[in-house]
């Protein structure tokens, strides 16, 4: 049996752990847009998997969200109803966390037993769960923010949290490219500008993130101008210094937006010049990617991000972020399937 074919269920298994994980972000992101992320006060790893299932345990839940600052402040009077929807997000998320985690160990396990992974990448894959176990600590440690002196979970460590979330996807993508692809005989001159864009729709997903947690996708809903000015009221008005680029929705909002047009402006160019190689194809992938999730994002804004809107946009920018791992692989990889296909990763 040959590598590639060896491999191919490997891989299979890792793309569509590539979208359990998708799920889990968009979910998270669900979370946040319905302000449900605060829902359940206590981290309890493996008895939290069962939720309420008597009325009397539900009042129990209900009665623990009544003592956070965000009931008292911004929830006051809430129904016991209106408790449950926002409880069931925020449950769901935790829920398909624990999924995502068997999903991955069983079947890790069953191809180190019948050998369809070798040892060094049954190692970077358990370091994967792992990363993966941590970021759940990571998650709690987000919410646990929100629970006694605020209203809301910190910018700070709701962008850790989907900045580990994000390169567990993207690690887990590579390694599934890596599985089906063969070595190039020459490695492409675009790749260390591949690699950058790559790099770039990484840090453009975590100013994202920022925008997120001070929810400032719902302030300045206009374009191309921000309440008609390049520079918006409030950008480094707040504490003085480098911390005010995250602290106001202002600044938040408008580093999203410059840097979407900075990464657009980076992605038209890398077309330009891979036009005449074998990066065309990949590269026209990546330019439409980004320009539909323009598109997108600034539908979002002028709507004022409504949960539809806001979901789609966060789902777009994985899209994104697939192609531009898809085209930084192939700058050093080929993507055919072939009888040499190695475990590069």
């Amino acid at each position: 049996m040959t590598p590639s074919v060896r491999h191919r269920p490997v891989a299979l298994w890792l793309f569509f752990m590539c979208a359990l994980v998708a799920l889990m972000v968009i979910v998270g992101g669900a979370t946040r847009l319905t302000d449900s992320g605060l829902s359940i006060v206590e981290w309890r790893p493996v008895t939290g998997a069962v939720p309420p299932l008597s009325e009397a345990h539900w009042i129990e839940e209900f009665e623990k969200y009544k003592t956070i600052p965000e009931y008292e402040e911004v929830n006051w009077g809430m129904s016991l109803s209106e408790f449950k929807q926002i409880y069931w997000w925020e449950w769901g998320h935790r829920f398909l966390g624990r999924l995502i985690g068997f999903a991955f160990l069983i079947p890790l396990i069953f191809f180190a037993v019948t050998r369809r992974v070798d040892r060094s990448l049954a190692v970077k894959l358990g370091c994967l769960f792992v990363l993966g176990g941590l970021q759940g600590a990571l998650g709690w440690w987000m919410v646990s923010s929100g629970l006694t002196e605020r209203v809301d979970v910190s910018q700070y460590r709701l962008a850790a949290h989907l900045a580990l979330a994000v390169l567990l996807f993207a690690a887990i993508f590579w390694i599934a490219l890596d599985l089906l692809s063969a070595p190039r005989k020459k490695r492409s001159p675009l790749a260390p500008f591949a690699f950058a864009l790559a790099a770039g729709v990484y840090a453009q997903m975590i100013l994202g993130a920022f925008v997120a947690g001070l929810r400032a996708g719902r302030t300045f809903n206009t374009w191309p101008l921000m309440d008609g000015k390049i520079f918006p009221d409030g950008y480094f008005s707040g504490a003085p210094g480098l911390n005010d680029l995250f602290e106001t929705a202002a600044a938040s909002q408008f580093n999203h937006r410059l840097g979407a047009y900075l990464l657009a402006a980076a992605v038209a160019a890398f077309y330009v010049l891979a036009r005449k190689t074998d990066m065309k194809a990949r590269a026209q992938l990546l330019l439409v990617a980004v320009l539909a999730q323009v598109v997108l994002g600034i539908w979002t804004i002028v709507a004022a991000t409504p949960i539809a809107l806001g979901l789609a946009h966060q789902a777009g920018a994985l899209i994104v972020l697939c192609c531009a791992l898809y085209a930084a692989h192939g700058s050093i990889n080929s993507i055919e399937m072939t009888g040499s296909a190695s475990v590069a990763a």
